[in-house]
């Protein structure tokens, strides 16, 4: 049992859940549970059922809690896969499987939602222009191709809001996971009702927001603490998106750290920094964060980072650490389409191939197509000055290959935390806010977890960053991707 009350954060992410007990005192984490999700579709469709990221949310708080006394947890907070759209009936069960946020089949949603009120219209509105990702553009989808769905929803939810309803029996979202709908206006801080009324959805199938991720929405209901093993009443937090959990795990926000670049690298990789500055560029989404209000989040977000290189390394029957530079190979591993760039139709792309390329190069190769496209969506991120160092973070961040291309192509000091589960943490500072009232941010920053080793910047690879580029630009040009 620990010394000091504990709180659990819980990062439901695309394919695994992980619950991680931590002591609210020093944010040391006790125990992890994890159970995995499965995600169906082909040709461009990716949907996962509710219900399984239910039951892996209960069986990984089960493992977590083996060994440890449930009545220490004061508080418990979801941080989820974002844009996912969910959609509910009368009972709160899920009418279909959620859309994920990488299904791309609402391309042409998207880009007919864009022509409808401009970019800068939905930019001076959400700060975002809708892609293929974006739950708008999902929900435009889902009443031009299965309108009997769409009548028949009762509610509308986030994966995290699915989740957290579950626990709190209180239908509640925040302000950084609703900021992925392009539906919510971070310039009001609210939704916005000519947005609703464009998209023909109600908005009392949308949950209320609360105002910021470590808000107590409600307590844990005594169906819901039967079978987590829980008490009953303790508070649970409105909680966030992941990428907003894992900005508070790094101690990012009003009471951290401002305009400090971070670059995650998991199956899909994300540019991203906390700022005062309410951003509204294309480049970017633009996010609140979860300590909102007047706390932004601007992100860049690709598609295709680890998942997309292992599988050029399984293709070329290579672990994925037997990787050497591409030389003159490019290799674009747009496998799943591309978000940032948004290119929803596109498919990998090699080229530069000699006689003398090796199999390492061609891994090498998807290692930099990768790393740049992340990259270079940080161009237009506000404070990404060379001046403060890279933040390095996600499954790829524990890889030296990443590690090393990361520096390699960008040029700047990395620093690379400790602490590895910072979604999961970032949740659990969201739990700690709810329990305690104080900041979440606040809360991280104290326990450290975004502390780590910062490693010196390297020289820039500027020749294969500008054949790259180059490679990219001509072939969207050419209309090849």
């Amino acid at each position: 049992m620990p010394s000091s009350p504990a709180v659990i954060g819980v990062d439901s992410s695309t394919q695994s859940t992980k619950a991680v007990v931590v002591d609210a005192a020093s944010g040391r984490a006790l125990a992890m549970g994890r159970a995995a999700h499965t995600v169906s579709g082909s040709d461009g469709a990716r949907e996962s059922d509710p219900e399984q990221w239910w039951r892996a949310l209960t069986e990984a708080v089960a493992e977590a809690l083996r060994g440890l006394d449930p009545r220490a947890v004061t508080g418990i907070a979801v941080a989820g896969q974002q844009h996912g759209l969910v959609v509910l009936d009368g009972a709160g069960r899920p009418l279909r499987p959620a859309v994920l946020w990488n299904d791309t089949r609402s391309a042409p949603q998207a880009a007919a939602l864009t022509r409808e009120l401009g970019a800068q219209g939905w930019l001076d509105r959400t700060g975002s222009v809708p892609v293929a990702s974006m739950t708008a553009a999902k929900w435009r989808w889902l009443r031009e191709n299965e309108p009997a769905a769409a009548d028949a929803a009762a509610a509308v939810r986030l994966p995290h809001d699915f989740l957290t309803e579950r626990l709190g029996g209180v239908a509640a979202t925040d302000p950084g996971d609703a900021s992925g709908t392009c539906w919510y206006s971070t310039a009001t801080g609210a939704y916005d009702p000519f947005l609703l009324e464009l998209l023909e959805l109600d908005e009392g199938l949308l949950p209320a927001v609360a105002p910021g991720g470590a808000t107590a929405v409600g307590v844990l209901t005594p169906a819901a603490a039967k079978e987590l093993g829980l008490p009953e009443g303790i508070p649970v937090a409105a909680g966030t998106g992941d990428n907003m959990a894992a900005a508070v795990g790094l101690g990012l926000g009003r009471a951290g750290l401002l305009d400090h670049p971070v670059v995650s690298l998991g199956t899909s990789g994300t540019v991203f920094a906390a700022t005062r500055t309410r951003p509204a560029t294309a480049a970017l989404a633009g996010f609140a964060a979860a300590d909102a209000p007047g706390t932004y989040l601007p992100l860049g977000c690709t598609l295709n980072c680890t998942l997309a290189v292992d599988k050029v390394a399984a293709l070329l029957g290579l672990d994925r650490e037997d990787a050497a530079p591409g030389g003159e190979a490019v290799l674009l591993p747009y496998l799943d389409g591309e978000r940032t760039p948004d290119l929803p139709r596109a498919s990998g792309l090699l080229t530069g191939l000699r006689h003398a390329t090796t199999p390492q190069q061609l891994l090498g190769a998807a290692y930099e197509g990768a790393a740049f496209t992340v990259l270079r969506a940080l161009d237009a991120l506000p404070g990404a000055g060379e001046d403060v160092p890279l933040r390095l973070v996600g499954g790829g961040a524990q890889g030296r290959t990443w590690v090393e291309t990361v520096r390699r192509l960008s040029g700047r000091a990395v620093t690379v935390p400790r602490t590895t589960e910072l979604v999961a943490l970032g949740a659990a500072a969201l739990a700690a806010g709810a329990a305690t009232g104080e900041d979440p941010v606040a809360i991280a920053t104290a326990w450290g977890t975004g502390d780590g080793e910062t490693l010196p910047p390297v020289e820039r690879d500027h020749a294969t960053w500008g054949r790259i580029a180059a490679a990219l630009d001509t072939y969207v040009s050419l209309g090849a991707l």
